[in-house]
């Protein structure tokens, strides 16, 4: 199977070259998708002439850089892609375990919370407290038995990602994916990844700080993404 490993990367000089360093260890074809960085991102990227580089030229959102990566997988006639972010919060050694899945399902999404594997290392509690109520929203809602809504450590085969018409550009964006993964009848299956948090103070950006704020604003968009699709779902259950 032909894959594209790829790092959507905002300002991230202080983690870009350990994490790109490792990812190369354990991944052939590498993307980075630098949304509009203002600081020494594009400069280090130089340094590794062998790793594709999509740059947006103002920064447009997490989600827009994964829709970037998604279009590159598919008009570069990959089998399939794996996504991890640039934070050191997934371990790179881990992209051929995940990789592998792809032979089982249409998505492989990494969970922090089927496993644990180091104890120490507990999750910021409001963000905790907002990925188990729109968990409960994909299992409630989707049919989905899945324990972690929000992980950006995954793999996707690009029949499926075909299937997909993405438009969220920021933090939300999943959700678009869970709701079409559902109309579409595409497989899923969960893969324990260890749970790292190296900056409990790293910020989502604007108004999406505010817990509640963006515990609504996922409910907004996870309700216009079913209102959009050919799904049967329970009534009540977000």
């Amino acid at each position: 199977m032909r894959l594209l490993t790829a790092i959507p990367v905002y300002n991230e000089e202080a983690h870009l070259e350990p994490v790109l360093a490792e990812v190369l260890r354990y991944a052939g074809d590498v993307l980075v998708v630098d949304d509009g960085s203002t600081d020494r991102t594009p400069e280090l990227l130089r340094g590794f002439p062998s790793v594709q580089v999509i740059r947006h030229p103002v920064n447009r959102g997490y989600g827009a850089g994964l829709q970037s990566a998604f279009e590159r997988a598919i008009e570069g006639g990959y089998d399939g892609l794996v996504t991890l972010d640039c934070d050191g919060q997934h371990e790179p050694s881990m992209i051929p375990a995940v990789a592998a899945r792809l032979d089982d399902a249409d998505i492989v999404s990494g969970s922090r919370y089927l496993a644990v594997f180091d104890p120490s290392q507990k999750p910021p509690e409001q963000r905790r407290q907002i990925n188990v109520e729109v968990t409960r929203w994909l299992n409630d809602c989707l049919g989905f038995d899945l324990t972690d809504a929000f992980c950006g450590f995954k793999a996707y085969r690009t029949s499926a990602l075909q299937k997909l018409s993405i438009t969220d550009d920021g933090y939300a964006m999943p959700l678009q994916v869970w709701v079409q993964a559902a109309e579409h009848g595409l497989s899923i299956v969960e893969i324990p990844v260890p749970l790292i948090y190296l900056d409990e103070s790293r910020a989502f950006g604007g108004a999406l700080d505010n817990a509640e704020y963006r515990l609504n604003h996922y409910r907004a968009v996870f309700r216009e993404a079913l209102k959009h699709a050919r799904l049967e779902v329970a009534g009540g259950c977000c």
